[in-house]
């Protein structure tokens, strides 16, 4: 049983960066395909980015393009997102997750089947 943890969510002003981590218990998710999703309040979860098992292929939402990077550190079996010139329309609870079949290509929120319990992201105009 994959059990995830995101951590280093936080409360920045408009422009700043913070950098998001996903760990796991449990077992390895070195060979999962991981995404991020956040949700914002009265707002439906949305993916931000999905990174393939291998670290190789990447997917970015049109929102963050160009402001956001996925990386994964399979020597830590750990995930990262880096945020930067954060919006106050960033502000949402981040999620990881991923898919229980191990190897394949998943990005959106019905493909996953392992979450973690999310951390607050606040960025402040």
């Amino acid at each position: 049983q994959l059990q995830l943890v995101e951590s280093g969510g936080g409360l920045v002003q408009s422009g700043g960066s913070l950098r998001l981590s996903c760990a796991a218990s449990g077992s390895t998710l070195n060979s999962h395909c991981i995404g991020w999703f956040r949700q914002a309040p009265g707002k439906e979860r949305e993916v931000v980015s999905c990174i393939s098992s291998s670290g190789e292929s990447w997917h970015y939402a049109e929102s963050v393009k160009g402001r956001f990077t996925i990386s994964r550190d399979k020597a830590k079996n750990m995930v990262y997102l880096q945020m930067n010139s954060l919006k106050p329309e960033d502000t949402a609870v981040y999620y990881c997750a991923a898919p229980y079949v191990r190897g394949i290509w998943a990005c959106s929120t019905g493909d996953m089947d392992y979450w973690g319990k999310g951390t607050l992201v606040t960025v402040r105009s």
